[in-house]
């Protein structure tokens, strides 16, 4: 099935040399742009019946690629053109700002400083309503045995994002410490190591051990370290070899 085009839309507009002309015209629109910032005439197009758009070369410092554009016109039988407006417009080759992103987007983790408030969008996939079933046994457990509930919690997919965060950190298998740790020092066999709640219970707890350098953050449970509570049964005391008596001459004093 063909549409009908009408002769007038299907036809592109057409130069009107009087307009087209009309160069000083338009150059005169940007009498109070500074000379030295306004270049030669690059072209003119044709923007409808009688309205043209002359373009000039742009020098203004950090705008490279923009033009000058005004816009004459003139009405009918007459010869005398007048300037509709005159816009900076960058070119085909101009130096554009970076898009924009909204901040919620720009945001990454540790930006949030003392003071800052973060609000959470009502959206926010990471969350769902309280009163939803949360999929997670535990937590349906407590809420109906406490009667307590919040306004939202986290959804499948906000926890998911969050055990893959940790577990690819510096408290997973893969830190330094853990990987320089005895293979035998993982945290899920250690007793300082605290079972977080819920679904995540199997993967992470909380490091209390006053003496790791993960005390009070979340491990996951194949993370590791030297500060393991079993680590000497393991080993063995005697595993620590010990080093020899060094002594320096330069500071032993010669007695006759």
């Amino acid at each position: 099935m063909t549409r009908a085009v009408s002769r007038g839309a299907a036809r592109a507009a057409k130069l009107d040399q009087t307009c087209a002309d009309a160069v000083g015209v338009a150059r005169s629109a940007l009498s109070e742009v500074d000379p030295d910032h306004v270049g030669e005439h690059l072209s003119a197009i044709a923007e409808g019946e009688r309205v043209v758009t002359h373009f000039f070369d742009c020098r203004l410092p950090g705008y490279r690629g923009w033009r000058w554009a005004v816009t004459v016109t003139r009405v009918s039988r007459s010869r005398h053109v007048t300037v509709s407006e005159a816009a900076l417009l960058p070119g085909p080759d101009a130096l554009l700002a970076p898009k924009w992103v909204p901040w919620q987007e720009r945001l990454r983790p540790g930006d949030l400083g003392v003071g800052d408030l973060l609000p959470t969008g009502a959206d926010d996939e990471r969350l769902v309503p309280g009163y939803v079933q949360s999929d997670d046994p535990a937590v349906e457990e407590v809420s109906w045995e406490l009667g307590l509930g919040r306004p939202r919690v986290m959804s499948c997919e906000g926890r998911a994002d969050t055990a893959q965060r940790w577990y690819e950190g510096d408290r997973g298998p893969d830190a330094a410490i853990s990987v320089g740790a005895p293979r035998a020092a993982r945290c899920g066999g250690c007793g300082f190591y605290l079972p977080l709640a819920g679904s995540m219970r199997q993967s992470f707890g909380v490091c209390a051990n006053m003496y790791a350098t993960d005390d009070g953050q979340v491990v996951s449970v194949d993370h590791g370290c030297g500060a393991h509570s079993e680590v000497l049964t393991e080993q063995g005391v005697g595993a620590v070899d010990e080093l020899p008596t060094v002594y320096d001459d330069s500071e032993v004093e010669e007695v006759h």
